[in-house]
């Protein structure tokens, strides 16, 4: 008996399998990271539903996340530009470094909409690569998925069949969500809108809502008074059902529209948490289509 105590004493003792860390730029990534991984992962997200992922500061609090991080899962195609070169140098962290097993860009594992044409800063807050906003349309959530349950397996080959099963029981569900949302989502055929900012090209194009306009006269722009009355214009002889933001946004600009055209103004969540309801992926998607519905009659 003394002899097996002492065993189960240095089983006891021995260190766990330390949780995979993943730094996460934005809540659905996060969201989906944890969809995968489970318990083998431990999951931060550098920002938060109502903060503006174009505008965030690398903090000191945000590189000594990212120094002890065993993977970097953003967005890319230019979001983050502005503060994860500097939270990626500042990390001293070469397993998260661009070209990197740990360094995953969710925008490679799809087709992006809204290429430029040409590039110009005049233009306002454009991306040479095209709209990163990706994770408004639930299916490019698979294609994601997919890439980055690999990339997992890669890091932590000892629990490849974990995630591999993770990775099943996720695609499967989300293909049936996907069906359901669409199959519900057809009263939205053809509605006409007006959006903040130009965040929603893909879930529009998913839904075939009709952007008659947007609230800035260039991407990340602030409407002026004077912008806003020539919106308020077209959209009298171009009536919109509602004029759409999302939860981080500002809200002045579309208040202000909606008063005056007596339209909804809606606030949609945009990414995990933002709002009291979204609170995953799942949720994410059926509170923005229940908050489109309620004005699709």
């Amino acid at each position: 008996m003394r002899t097996l105590f002492i065993i189960l004493l240095a089983l006891f003792a021995l260190p766990a399998h330390a949780a995979l860390n993943v730094f996460a730029c934005e809540p659905e990534w996060a969201a989906l990271a944890g969809e995968l991984g489970g318990d083998k992962v431990s999951v931060f997200s550098a920002t938060g539903a109502l903060q503006d992922p174009h505008r965030i500061e690398a903090r000191p609090s945000l590189i000594a996340r990212a120094r002890n991080a065993d993977l970097v899962v953003c967005t890319g195609a230019e979001l983050e530009s502005g503060w994860l070169p500097l939270l990626l140098s500042q990390s001293a962290n070469a397993r998260i470094q661009a070209g990197k097993t740990g360094y995953f860009i969710a925008t490679d594992y799809v087709t992006l909409r809204d290429i430029p044409a040409k590039l110009d800063r005049a233009d306002g807050d454009i991306h040479a690569q095209g709209n990163p906003h990706i994770q408004t349309d639930p299916r490019n959530l698979l294609a994601v998925a997919a890439a980055l349950s690999s990339r997992l397996k890669q890091l932590d080959a000892a629990n490849a069949t974990f995630y591999e099963a993770r990775h099943a029981s996720f695609n499967s569900r989300w293909r049936e969500a996907i069906a359901r949302w669409e199959k519900l989502a057809a009263p939205l055929k053809g509605m006409a809108v007006v959006v903040q900012h130009q965040s929603w090209v893909y879930m529009t194009n998913w839904l075939d809502l009709r952007v008659v306009a947007t609230l800035e006269p260039k991407p990340g722009i602030e409407p002026s008074a004077a912008y806003l009355q020539e919106v308020l214009g077209k959209i009298r002889h171009q009536p919109a059902k509602l004029v759409i933001r999302a939860a981080y946004n500002n809200p002045s600009a579309s208040v202000w529209l909606a008063e005056r055209a007596q339209i909804p103004a809606v606030v949609l969540p945009f990414t995990v948490g933002g709002s009291p309801e979204a609170k995953d992926l799942f949720a994410l998607f059926a509170d923005t289509l229940q908050r489109l519905l309620a004005h699709a009659k």
